[in-house]
């Protein structure tokens, strides 16, 4: 006979033994009974006529779980957020850059009173001449203490020095730019407004100021004269200065002295020296401090010895040990001198040349 959780006719054949085993994925807990849409009737409420014997209950109304409330309310503050930022609009609008201004040029040769000293030895000519005391290459365009301004931090005002440095470095120390081979490590370092100038005078060179290669570095006529000496005597200074809120001002002033001998010849020939005053002033905005690029807007330059009779506008033509200029300027011009020369051609001071 079974037990009281057995079918009344025993456990069928093949089945698994045990009614609680057979019954046992099945559990009515209380809040499933409560949860159901279906509930009995009682015996009472089945007596009355036509009484179904279930009814239907009416759903539960249950609130949103924790975690979508959590989620409602982060969608809404990230919606709110959203637009709030984007009617009051925190970020200023970048202001429009000001135009760049082309190169303003002038290129001053300065022409000997007599013949151009020369001796086979170029370090003589160095010790004998005012460049004595100055520095090889680039040492001799050392960056000045930075201090930030107004507008400009210390390493805006670092890097606007660099730039004008690296500029001075590659357009008056390069042998590739010297030999006129390449310019491109000169043009690299241009504010691209200034790219189409910079183009337009190596291509179509003209002396009307404005496109003038020898304005925008220094380079030999490689058929007349070559570098007797790579130590190229430098001595300048560099200084920066804000001119508004969004500009820096670099201002150059440096003179490169030259060991030079006729193209060809041997170490035993004469060399001469040539002397080249850059006065530089470059511009930058924070596009340029960013990029490490350069505006150049004024270079004035004093070159000699030059003839003047020879035009220097695409490259300088030297004047060599032992030669003499066809003809002079008005004036004698020192290059070493602070001050500017006023003629469009000058003469070359004695001082200036060493005493050989």
């Amino acid at each position: 006979m079974g037990g009281p959780g057995d079918p009344p006719e025993g456990t069928p054949e093949g089945a698994p033994g045990g009614g609680e085993d057979e019954y046992r994925s099945v559990v009515f807990d209380e809040s499933f009974v409560r949860a159901a849409r279906l509930q009995e009737f009682s015996a009472q409420e089945r007596m009355a006529d036509h009484a179904p014997a279930v009814r239907r209950r009416p759903p539960l109304h249950r609130g949103l779980s924790r975690q979508a409330l959590i989620l409602v309310l982060l969608i809404a503050v990230a919606f709110g957020t959203a637009i709030y930022m984007g009617v009051r609009h925190p970020y200023q609008t970048p202001a429009a850059r000001q135009p760049v201004e082309p190169l303003r040029m002038t290129v001053i040769p300065l022409s000997p009173q007599g013949k151009v000293p020369g001796t086979a030895d170029p370090e003589y000519l160095y010790t004998h001449s005012p460049a004595a005391q100055f520095r090889v290459g680039a040492e001799g365009i050392p960056l000045p203490a930075a201090r930030r301004t107004a507008h400009f931090s210390d390493s805006q005002v670092v890097a606007a020095l660099t730039t004008a440095k690296d500029y001075i470095v590659h357009s008056s120390l390069y042998p590739e730019v010297l030999n006129s081979q390449d310019v491109r490590s000169v043009r690299v370092l241009l504010d691209a407004s200034q790219l189409d100038q910079f183009d337009q005078s190596f291509e179509h060179p003209t002396a009307d100021g404005r496109h003038q290669p020898t304005g925008w570095l220094v380079r030999f006529d490689q058929t007349r004269a070559q570098l007797a000496d790579g130590k190229i005597r430098v001595q300048g200074t560099l200084q920066a200065t804000e001119t508004d809120s969004a500009t820096l001002e670099v201002t150059a002033d440096h003179t490169f002295v030259y060991a030079l001998r006729p193209t060809g010849a041997d170490a035993k020939a004469p060399a001469s020296l040539f002397t080249v005053r850059r006065e530089l002033h470059f511009r930058f905005d924070r596009d340029d401090l960013r990029l490490h690029q350069a505006q150049l807007v004024v270079s004035y330059v004093q070159a000699g010895p030059l003839s003047c009779a020879e035009d220097s506008t695409n490259h300088f033509h030297p004047l060599l040990a032992g030669q003499t200029a066809k003809s002079g300027g008005p004036a004698g011009t020192d290059p070493y001198a602070t001050g500017g020369a006023t003629a469009l051609c000058g003469s070359l001071a004695t001082s200036a040349q060493p005493k050989v």
